[in-house]
């Protein structure tokens, strides 16, 4: 049942952000990943790449494929990523598990070998994503598209050449890893997002 505060009541009686829509798998996604802080560097960089992939899809499409996706990227571990070639892009052209864009699939192997220099000079992927992370904002009224903070991190990713991380993109991963809370005030999920996130930022070092 819909509210007009932007929140869908489940048959367990739980507020949820309205964007799942009632479906199983977005449900499922909300309430055991979406928000929830993500400090390990291969997961962040598999998000990131995904998002890419997401341009101009629906994000349940990425999501049902996303076990394909980690089969064929060598479950995103940047370092074996970054060891692929031509012949492991013409395999994934042919991938019918996947999204069969050649731009889109040669972007995590440039991302790869962009990820091992940003750890060269931040540390860890971690350490540079969460300090773009913002705390201590209210609750959202609507989820925006994009913000100055994606804005920002977007450009400063493009400048050291990473690609397919647009603003929008680039925000719809911040969403997803935790580095904002766009939990709509009322989701039953909010709180705990909020509890978790300033743990994970802690925890490679970023003072909140």
């Amino acid at each position: 049942m819909a509210e007009s505060d932007g929140l869908i009541v489940g048959e367990d009686g739980k507020r949820r952000c309205f964007w799942h829509g009632g479906s199983a798998d977005y449900l499922a996604y909300h309430d055991r990943e979406w928000g929830r802080p993500v400090a390990d560097d291969i997961r962040l960089f598999e998000k990131i790449c995904l998002e890419g992939f997401q341009s101009g899809l629906s994000w349940l499409t990425i999501l049902r494929k996303r076990d394909n996706f980690r089969k064929g990227f060598a479950g995103f571990d940047f370092r074996k990523v970054a060891k692929f070639g031509a012949k492991d892009v013409k395999r994934l052209l042919a991938d019918q598990g996947i999204v069969r864009h050649r731009g889109k699939i040669e972007s995590p192997i440039n991302n790869a070998h962009r990820a091992l220099d940003l750890i060269d000079e931040s540390g860890s992927l971690a350490a540079y994503f969460w300090a773009h992370a913002t705390f201590d904002a209210a609750p959202p009224s609507a989820i925006p598209p994009m913000t100055d903070a994606s804005k920002a991190l977007s450009k400063d990713l493009k400048k050291r050449g990473w690609s397919f991380v647009g603003p929008t993109t680039v925000y719809a991963f911040m969403q997803a890893m935790g580095l904002v809370n766009d939990h709509l005030d009322g989701c039953w999920a909010r709180e705990r997002a909020e509890t978790s996130r300033r743990a994970a930022a802690q925890s490679v070092g970023i003072e909140v």
